[in-house]
């Protein structure tokens, strides 16, 4: 697995320490609004998550890296890739607590993960899954030059798919 430096963020492999401010972040409306159903999840499904993270690295050879604050070592969120069985595509995901938004590491972390993941992995167009509302994840797809590729549905409402081409 793969260890990430930017300017300010460590990107790492999730371990147990990780648990209880991941699940922080999941139990949080607002961070989750976008986010799977739309709802916090529990302690017990932040756990699964992880274990999903850690074991996605083995199966695929990619996956979801902890961000990591480098100025105090805090867990601020997760960014990297999904693409796990039935999944539409390799997915370049984020998530971030909400107390560090509008501080540019969303963005600094998947620019970091969407190199790596082109230059290493050989991943030239993954996807990130949007929900039409969240108007800051599309306005960092953007960024990241991403464009938009259609609508579908996904884990119980409609998604668009935007393509990050090489």
């Amino acid at each position: 697995m793969t260890r990430l430096r930017t300017a300010r963020l460590v990107l790492r492999l999730f371990g147990a320490a990780d648990v209880d401010p991941y699940a922080e972040m999941c139990a949080d409306p607002e961070v989750m609004r976008h986010i799977g159903a739309g709802e916090p999840v529990g302690r017990d499904v932040a756990w699964r998550q992880i274990a999903m993270f850690i074991g996605h690295w083995t199966l695929r050879g990619h996956g979801m890296w902890a961000v990591e604050r480098q100025s105090d070592g805090r867990l601020i969120g997760r960014v990297g890739f999904m693409h796990p069985e039935g999944w539409p595509g390799c997915e370049l995901g984020w998530l971030l607590a909400q107390d560090a938004w509008g501080q540019g590491y969303a963005e600094e972390a998947a620019r970091a993960a969407l190199a790596w993941g082109r230059d290493v992995r050989g991943i030239v167009s993954p996807i990130s899954l949007i929900r039409a509302d969240n108007r800051r994840s599309v306005a960092l797809a953007e960024r990241l030059g991403a464009v938009q590729d259609g609508e579908i549905e996904f884990l119980g409402g409609p998604a668009r798919v935007w393509r990050h081409s090489a």
